[in-house]
């Protein structure tokens, strides 16, 4: 029976004992509780998007300090990945600051891109924005395994943070994604200054996906001078467990990844995420654009008595 928003909302807002009891126990049941899938994630073009999303550096709309380039070669991404590789990543993701791809030989490159990736032994992940089902059609034949589109934030509370685009498209998206035989990635990012109610229903639409994403990314905003959200509240870490709790419970199968905000995060709330149902995280020391914690993930890791996948 689907989950309705009610059902969310009535996970969410457990007594948080028993929240992370049941998340624990049920992350047991489907996963190794002592794996953690170390992702990274190199941004092949950067800058002068057209979107005007209210948290992203690489916005055209804003000012930023973000520095600007255009997509990398093949040969940087294969170098990158490889390196990757040899830190314990088994999966590779490619960002690129596009409202959507064009048909044209940035598009192949991406495709080629792709295809070295798999060579390599690792699965291979892309975020480009809009898809038009041809285009969908031909990520899946250059073997891509996942594709990264994340819902941000509730419906309600989307045309707050952009604007450019609706929520209606993004879940077209993921449907083409779908119909080509791509896994799905897609998540959202909390601190924005959305209600306790936009956090449930972003995670009500993730579950509400037929069928869920297979990764879940879940994102504390990181707030960068020139954006509109530079000055934002810095979230609860309390409200972030229950976001990985929730996830967790309402999405039993899925990787449910510790994304972006890692760099402010101690080591503490880190393993609590952990034990609460997070299973996934981005490793090397910049996700896009902003920072990331590194090498001391191997440490951590370590220090808890975990593994990367």
């Amino acid at each position: 029976m689907p989950v309705t928003r009610q059902d969310a909302a009535a996970i969410y807002r457990l007594p948080f004992p028993e929240l992370i009891y049941r998340a624990a126990t049920v992350h047991r049941e489907h996963h190794n509780p002592l794996e953690v899938q170390m992702c990274q994630l190199e941004n092949i073009k950067s800058g002068r998007c057209q979107e005007d999303c209210k948290y992203c550096p690489q916005s055209a709309h804003y000012e930023t300090e973000v520095v600007e380039y255009g997509l990398e070669t093949v040969e940087q991404v294969a170098a990158a990945a490889r390196e990757a590789r040899e830190g314990g990543a088994s999966r590779f993701c490619l960002g690129a600051a596009w409202r959507g791809p064009r048909q044209d030989g940035d598009f192949e490159r991406v495709l080629e891109m792709i295809r070295t990736i798999r060579s390599l032994g690792m699965e291979a992940c892309v975020t480009l924005g809009l898809l038009e089902q041809d285009q969908a059609d031909r990520l899946a034949e250059a073997g891509l395994t996942a594709y990264n589109h994340n819902l941000d934030t509730s419906p309600e509370y989307y045309s707050q943070i952009i604007t450019t685009r609706q929520f209606e498209d993004r879940l077209r998206t993921i449907e083409a994604v779908r119909r080509a035989g791509i896994t799905v990635c897609s998540g959202g990012i909390i601190g924005m200054g959305e209600s306790q109610d936009d956090r449930i229903g972003l995670l009500h639409s993730l579950a509400a996906l037929d069928p869920p994403p297979e990764s879940v990314p879940i994102n504390v905003l990181v707030r960068v001078k020139g954006t509109p959200l530079e000055h934002a509240e810095p979230v609860d870490p309390l409200e972030l467990l229950r976001c990985i709790a929730t996830a967790r419970l309402l999405m039993p199968t899925s990787r449910v990844r510790l994304s972006a905000g890692r760099q402010g995060m101690s080591r503490e709330l880190q393993a609590f995420c952990f034990i609460a149902g997070a299973n996934s995280i981005f490793t090397g020391d910049k996700l896009l654009t902003t920072p990331n914690p590194g090498e001391g993930d191997r440490e951590l890791l370590a220090a808890l008595g975990m593994v990367g996948e």
